[in-house]
C-alpha cells in the first residue's frame, strides 16, 4: 500500500527544491504565506460539518488566551451548556481555525454518558486569528462560540 506524504514532508521537499533552484528568500516567504488557511476555508469546513442547517450563537464557550507568545502549544477549552441527558446532549464539538493550513484543528465526539460537555487540549496555531467552536446537539441544532487570539511567534510553518 502506498504511503501518502505528510504536509511537513511536502513542505520540506518544496523548500529544498526552491533553495536548490536559487529562489530568493522573499519567494519562499510568499510561498509560506500562501500555504496558510483563509477565512473562506474555515467557512467551507464549518458548512461541511453543519450542512444546510442554521448555526445559533451561544451555549458554547471557547476559551483561548488573548495573547500567545508561542503558537506551538496553545491551551484551549470548550464548554457547552447542556444537561447531557439521553434526550438533550452534545453529540460532537469541532474547533475551526481561519489561519492554520487545515481548518479543522480538533474534533470530539460526546454522548450523554460523558457527564458534562467540556473538553480541553493544546493546539498549534499558525498565526493571529479567531477560532470558532461548533457543537452539534442531539436535537440536530448547531451552536457556536468564537474567540480571537494574537500569536507572536507563529507555528505550523515556522521551520521554513
Amino acid at each position: 500500500m502506498k504511503r501518502t506524504r505528510t504536509r511537513r514532508e511536502f513542505l520540506s521537499t518544496a523548500v529544498a527544491m526552491a533553495a536548490a533552484a536559487g529562489l530568493p528568500a522573499s519567494a519562499l516567504a510568499q510561498a509560506t504565506k500562501d500555504l496558510r488557511g483563509t477565512e473562506e476555508d474555515m467557512r467551507i469546513a464549518i458548512a461541511h460539518f453543519t450542512g444546510p442547517g442554521q448555526m445559533n450563537k451561544g451555549r458554547v464557550r471557547l476559551e483561548v488566551p488573548p495573547l500567545v507568545d508561542n503558537g506551538n502549544t496553545v491551551a484551549i477549552s470548550v464548554a457547552v451548556d447542556s444537561p447531557m441527558t439521553e434526550t438533550d446532549h452534545v453529540r460532537a464539538i469541532r474547533i475551526f481555525s481561519e489561519r492554520n493550513p487545515e481548518p479543522i484543528i480538533m474534533a470530539f465526539k460526546l454522548g450523554p454518558r460523558a457527564g458534562r460537555a467540556s473538553v480541553a487540549t493544546r493546539v498549534r496555531l499558525a498565526d493571529t486569528q479567531t477560532l470558532v467552536a461548533v457543537a452539534e446537539m442531539s436535537d440536530g441544532t448547531y451552536w457556536y462560540g468564537s474567540a480571537p487570539t494574537v500569536v507572536t511567534i507563529a507555528s505550523c510553518l515556522e521551520e521554513l
